[in-house]
């Protein structure tokens, strides 16, 4: 057997990748999905569109290699996380769109909670914060709007699951409702220190234990897949895009972090078997668990960054492609003390500002679409800084470098930037798509595809150390001034 196949099922598109052992990309294949907005703040997608897309990309990219169900050793799945769907389990039928990780229609119902004085007790068993973001208030608001469906719920009736629980019900038509630790202690449903789902947290989330999926391990055959195409391939790692990304690019030890940069920016500490709540409301989320062992990672999670570029493209038209943003921003020498806050969707770590939205400030005559694109890109370096000077404060670590990955990194007038105000070195790997080559990893070590963790290190190159030239003092005024500008943007949308 050649090859892995990864699914990358992510917020804006779904890919297929097909890994080789020496860590290469074989065949890759990609679509982008449509994205529904019904209302102001409410993001949702099609979940049989999802599958379909996936299942599309993951035959064409078996075609690109020529790759038969019997070349391929295992599948690996990583996922879009929190986002959260509801199904018929006879039928297969979602009782409603799925509900994005980025929608905010549940914001008053955790003020709600908040004000019942639930937030102690959710934050100190799942390590989440009490936020829209995650999936069991989402279930929960499905539940009580969808007709019928708390019945049904109570009757059995319904499954729930994330992206990757969806997928593999697909895969094996049905046969199989599971997730891993990782995706399960995004749901604000599990106990992190158990690794389990926990009846209190149900009970607040009004959310049957009917509903939800078995939890597994990250690396382990969790079924056959018999859907038409995969007929027989093993199932075998499952993780969060985020964790999947922290596997990828081997940080794999204790005080080794990465940053993820996607549609949001997610950076991920490896705290090993040491699950620290912290109290500058960070989170502290299942890494992945192998065999027995549970891994921990301190998480500060960006909501926009990529999508920043995308908004350029799509909202203001002022680029042609995400790609084009480097090219535009390098026409001026800074930013012209221009800052653009990109609260799209509220502000996350370490803020968590559900009412805050997007602002740009210092606007003058003489600011053009070049200053603004600037802006705009500088916002996800120091949004990214602002998460890890909040780590430092929790872990006591100082890292001594940052490692990058995702589509934003390969726009080096970024990472440059990012080295420039965290003061340490930013390092870039050759193959920066680390989500879907982390999944492969935990899938392929579960098959024995590779013997062991020191097999894959090996394989992990650098492409880029970015090392910080800007004076520290210089940066100590960029990000006051941003500090600024974020003030501005705070609570904007409260009532």
């Amino acid at each position: 057997m050649a090859y892995i196949l990864a699914l990358d099922q992510g917020t804006t598109s779904s890919r297929a990748i097909l890994i080789d052992r020496n860590g290469r990309f074989k065949a890759v294949a990609q679509n982008e999905f449509k994205q529904h907005y019904p209302k102001p703040g409410w993001v949702e997608h099609d979940p049989v569109e999802i599958v379909k897309s996936q299942f599309d990309v993951a035959r064409a990219a078996m075609r690109k290699a020529k790759a038969k169900p019997k070349d391929i050793a295992g599948i690996g799945i990583t996922n879009q996380r929190e986002t959260t769907v509801i199904w018929d389990r006879k039928t297969g039928t979602p009782i409603h769109n799925a509900i994005v990780w980025q929608d905010r229609r549940t914001a008053d119902l955790c003020q709600q909670l908040k004000r019942e004085g639930r937030e102690n007790t959710m934050r100190q068993k799942t390590g989440l914060v009490l936020d829209a973001y995650f999936s069991g208030s989402k279930i929960r608001w499905m539940l009580e709007n969808v007709a019928g469906a708390m019945d049904r719920a109570k009757r059995g009736e319904l499954a729930f699951g994330t992206i990757d629980t969806w997928l593999i019900w697909h895969l094996t038509q049905g046969g199989t409702h599971a997730t891993d630790a990782s995706n399960a202690s995004r749901t604000l449903l599990c106990d992190i220190h158990s690794g389990q789902w926990n009846d209190e947290l149900l009970g607040i989330l009004k959310t049957p234990r009917s509903m939800c999926p078995e939890i597994r391990g990250s690396s382990e055959v969790v079924a056959e897949a018999s859907a038409k195409g995969f007929e027989g391939i093993p199932i075998a790692g499952i993780a969060g895009d985020q964790q999947a990304a922290l596997f990828g690019q081997m940080c794999v030890k204790p005080g080794m972090a990465k940053c993820t940069y996607g549609t949001g920016a997610f950076i991920l500490l490896n705290t090993g078997a040491s699950a620290k709540i912290s109290p500058h409301q960070l989170l502290t989320t299942i890494a992945w668990r192998i065999g027995r062992q549970i891994e921990y990672a301190t998480e500060g999670s960006v909501f926009i960054a990529g999508a920043v570029t995308q908004w350029l493209r799509d909202g203001l038209g002022i680029i042609k492609s995400s790609k084009d943003v480097e090219k535009l921003a390098r026409k001026v020498k800074d930013n012209g003390d221009v800052y653009l806050v990109p609260a799209f969707v509220g502000l996350g770590a370490p803020h968590w500002d559900q009412y805050a939205r997007g602002s740009i400030s210092g606007i003058t005559r003489g600011t053009t679409a070049a200053h603004i694109a600037r802006a705009a890109m500088e916002s996800i370096a120091f949004q990214v800084a602002d998460v890890l000077d909040t780590m430092h404060r929790d872990s006591g670590m100082r890292l001594s470098e940052l490692r990058v990955d995702g589509g934003a990194s390969v726009n080096s007038l970024l990472m440059q930037f990012q080295a420039d105000l965290l003061g340490i070195p930013v390092v870039r790997p050759t193959i920066t798509e680390t989500t879907a080559l982390g999944a492969s990893y935990l899938a392929g070590l579960a098959v024995g595809f590779w013997k062991s963790p020191d097999e894959i290190v090996s394989k992990w190159k650098v492409d880029k150390r970015f090392e910080p030239k800007m004076q520290a003092d210089q940066a100590r005024a960029l990000r006051q001034r941003w500090t600024m500008a974020l003030d501005r943007s705070r609570e904007w949308a409260r009532e």
